[in-house]
């Protein structure tokens, strides 16, 4: 594995745990956590050993947001380093947005991510979380979409995940009032799954990653995360039919499938073949990255 400077990566029995880390600075988000973040991405999607992937903090807080460390500037992407902007460079003259370099990424994983948030997370703290499938918080969580009250919109593409997690009407309200709002709140309003004691927060994470591990096919999960994801922007349900037809057809002639089936007969548990690095069909055209203009 690869060493990052500002996360710990750590990979054990099929589980992956990327904890940002930077604890002084309650893990602020900056151009190097993108950086990191996104390779990390890279390497546990290209590890077949993994199968799922927990994203925490380390100390107190999951993530403080941007690191304001640069003042006033701070947004001001003019200002920065030309290295801080060829790491941004969009079409157009654009500096993409750091975080939704990030989301994007998260989007297009071939494992299913789990946030375990353990304390404060703002800002893109909470809007690279919209991107992870399932969001547990512990009892310290704190929330907060505070873009309105630092001069700014949005980022991080959350104007597109946040209102398919939790409605237009309450991804309205958070944003417009940026406001701090407890774990019970975002419990309440379907963004976390569950609540947990700070001690709890790490297990049951990795009680739902083990759920994933022991039981499903590698490559049957990373088509149904794709597919999830994707038809949820789907203009009509024939869309998912063509997606899941294409499939069917691939999956269902594979070694995991007669595998699924014959253990399921013998009552035993699976050992699955097929490998994410090698067996992914291309079952549509999505596979290559949409570009910036």
């Amino acid at each position: 594995m690869a060493s990052y400077e500002t996360l710990i990566l750590d990979v054990e029995d099929g589980i992956a745990t990327m904890t940002l880390n930077r604890p002084d600075k309650l893990n602020a988000f900056n151009t190097q956590m993108m950086k990191d973040m996104i390779a990390a991405f890279d390497e546990t999607d290209a590890n077949d050993e993994v199968r799922a992937v927990i994203v925490t903090g380390a100390g107190r807080a999951f993530c403080a947001g941007a690191d304001l460390s640069a003042g006033g500037e701070t947004f001001n992407y003019d200002a920065r380093s030309p290295q801080d902007q060829a790491a941004r460079a969009g079409a157009g003259g654009v500096n993409r947005d750091g975080g939704g370099l990030l989301t994007l990424r998260i989007f297009e994983s071939l494992k299913p991510v789990i946030s375990a948030c353990n304390g404060p997370a703002v800002g893109v703290g909470v809007t690279m979380q919209c991107a992870m499938d399932i969001r547990l918080a512990s009892e310290n969580a704190r929330y907060g979409f505070v873009f309105a009250r630092r001069g700014l919109n949005p980022e991080a593409a959350s104007s597109w995940f946040l209102p398919h997690l939790v409605g237009v009407q309450t991804a309205l309200e958070w944003c417009y009032t940026g406001r701090i709002f407890p774990a019970s709140e975002a419990h309440e309003k379907g963004f976390v799954r569950s609540i947990h004691a700070p001690d709890d927060l790490l297990p049951a994470a990795r009680a739902i990653a083990r759920e994933i591990a022991d039981n499903t096919a590698p490559v049957s999960v990373a088509i149904t995360r794709q597919l999830i994801w994707r038809m949820a922007g789907a203009a009509h349900p024939m869309d998912a039919h063509r997606a899941d037809s294409r499939g069917i057809q691939a999956r269902g002639k594979s070694g995991d499938a007669r595998e699924g089936v014959t253990s399921f007969l013998e009552k035993r548990p699976p050992q699955y073949p097929d490998k994410v690095s090698k067996d992914l069909p291309d079952i549509w055209d999505h596979w290559s990255r949409p570009t910036f203009s």
